[in-house]
């Protein structure tokens, strides 16, 4: 018998099975990501293991960038047995031309200040520093 699927939770079981803080467990459910839970006599919630499995999901959605509107919608097509794969992969696909962009801006980012630090001598009269120029909007940093 698989005792797993029978185990109940506090919400600081979920939160330390899972990985992440109460306080992100009760946003999720005011956001929706999370069904309310049932709760016991006491007032306390009660969660199911299946809840655990889904702030992982969360978790690792938000490690690789997904806001949460994109993970709520990855919720439902991972219920959609006919269009799921295909639009998650779509989602997915869409998520990395979003990284490959901020990469690039990165990088441009990287140039532009590794010129400044290259023309900075580091010494000399703060009003003579190629960075603070540059910062200040003067054209000829």
């Amino acid at each position: 018998m698989n005792t797993q699927a029978t185990q109940h939770f506090t919400i600081g079981g979920v939160a330390r099975r899972a990985e992440v803080g109460i306080d992100t467990i009760r946003y999720y459910e005011r956001e929706g990501l999370l069904p309310p839970p049932r709760r016991r006599a006491s007032g306390y919630r009660d969660y199911g293991p299946d809840v655990v499995e889904r702030l992982r999901f969360i978790r690792r959605a938000k490690e690789l960038g997904f806001t949460l509107e994109e993970i709520r919608e990855l919720l439902v097509l991972s219920t959609d047995r006919e269009r799921g794969v295909k639009s998650v992969k779509q989602r997915a696909e869409a998520r990395l031309d979003q990284v490959n962009q901020r990469i690039h801006e990165l990088q441009r980012m990287k140039r532009g200040l590794q010129q400044l630090i290259d023309a900075c001598p580091g010494h000399g009269a703060l009003e003579h520093c190629p960075i603070l120029r540059a910062l200040g909007g003067e054209e000829n940093a």
